[in-house]
């Protein structure tokens, strides 16, 4: 019987991904490379920010202004991340109901951990049991790696027999596997439902209401 519940973040919780282009898009005309459509940074994002910052440069990582770029996305990004960003319609009163239920909730995201912490106090602070970022207790392993859903089941105090984890990606799918947990993949997100099949999606919600049905 499911008794925990854990979510992604971005693209499943909350819509951030016009303030995550805006940030890009600012970090790189300061250094004069060319900027990124919404559609392409939807590409982009899910493996965490040294990933995106990589993905977004020309000649990636080994670009001489990697650090340069990730440091100040992260500082313009800390400023200007409630700009755009919102909930996802019915996200708020699904984990409202989880809560009046006794559902052990929590995040783990492959966004920077102080963000993170800092989104969902603003938005689920009611709601959330634990919250869990990139740097999380000097943990720098990032999804698909179990590292992260590992640490919240320990803190929950739960296992792969009653948890389950809700995601909107190919990387949530990989890491649920890992964690040897069920993934619930939502059809709201930065990927569609044609890419969340080929990546080996089995059951897919169209609402937040559903997953209340499914659990």
């Amino acid at each position: 019987m499911i008794s925990t519940v854990i979510f992604d973040l971005d693209g499943t919780l909350l819509y951030t991904i016009e303030d995550l282009t805006d940030s890009l898009n600012h970090t790189l005309k300061k250094y004069n490379f060319p900027t990124k459509s919404i559609n392409e940074v939807q590409s982009f994002v899910g493996n965490g920010v040294d990933l995106l910052i990589e993905r977004a440069l020309p000649e990636g990582k080994n670009n001489k202004l990697f650090n340069h770029c990730l440091s100040d996305f992260k500082t313009h990004y800390s400023k200007n991340m409630y700009n755009k960003t919102k909930p996802y319609d019915g996200i708020i009163p699904m984990l409202k109901t989880l809560k009046s239920k006794g559902y052990k909730i929590g995040v783990v995201s492959n966004k920077f951990d102080s963000a993170v912490k800092e989104l969902c106090e603003k938005y689920f602070d009611k709601y959330i049991d634990i919250t869990i970022g990139q740097g999380y207790n000097g943990i720098q392993k990032v999804k698909p790696d179990p590292s992260y859903i590992l640490e919240a089941m320990k803190m929950l105090n739960c296992d792969n027999s009653n948890c389950i984890f809700v995601g909107d990606s190919e990387v949530d799918i990989q890491t649920a596997a890992n964690a040897e947990i069920p993934c619930i993949s939502v059809a709201w997100g930065y990927k569609t439902l044609d890419f969340l099949y080929k990546n080996g999606a089995e059951v897919i919600i169209y609402s937040p209401e559903e997953l209340l049905e499914i659990i």
